[in-house]
């Protein structure tokens, strides 16, 4: 039963770097087909209800706004979506004319407005989405918490990962992938 200096290396002292790194790519890669899964749902649910993504987006905050009991103005959806006033107006219009939302009257403010969505529309995102997200629950409801805290402190890294931006400067070269199969 010979075994290798190198397996006998790292009985010792743990994975070499290459399988590391090996092990890191396998989960990074993991991930990006899941994302491009997500998006391509995403796309197909923007489509299926004819909306674009920040009307998606919009719809989807004030239904979890309602939720929350919380009302929501133009400004804010203005501050979620990091666009125009004028682009948030145009949004707005579009759901309204298509029904997912009403503009109602401040109960405070006289000259405000808040932003609502129907109830129809609540009903058309749970008939859209009820089955994906059933799906998605049972995917992960067995996991045990060591399981479930494992991934949500890898989700938590990566997040912070992407989170950062890395000011290139004019004269650098950027940097080359490391593998292809990321």
């Amino acid at each position: 039963m010979g075994e290798s200096r190198a397996e006998s290396s790292r009985y010792w002292y743990g994975a070499s770097e290459e399988e590391r790194r090996s092990r890191a790519i396998e989960v990074l890669q993991a991930f990006r087909v899941y994302r491009a899964a997500e998006i391509a749902m995403r796309r197909r649910t923007r489509e299926s209800m004819s909306m674009g993504e920040n009307e998606l987006l919009v719809l989807r905050y004030l239904l979890k706004a309602s939720g929350e009991g919380r009302s929501v103005s133009p400004s804010e959806l203005t501050r979620y979506l990091g666009v125009s006033t004028a682009s948030t107006t145009a949004i707005i219009d579009r759901l309204e004319k298509s029904g997912h939302v009403t503009r109602v009257p401040h109960p405070s403010d006289r000259r405000s407005i808040l932003v609502v969505a129907t109830a129809e529309s609540d009903a058309e995102v749970r008939a859209t989405l009820g089955k994906m997200h059933e799906r998605m629950m049972s995917a992960v409801i067995d996991m045990t918490p060591e399981e479930s805290a494992v991934v949500v402190a890898c989700l938590s890294r990566l997040q912070d990962a992407v989170d950062q931006v890395d000011p290139h400067p004019a004269d650098e070269e950027p940097p080359r992938p490391v593998s292809t199969a990321i």
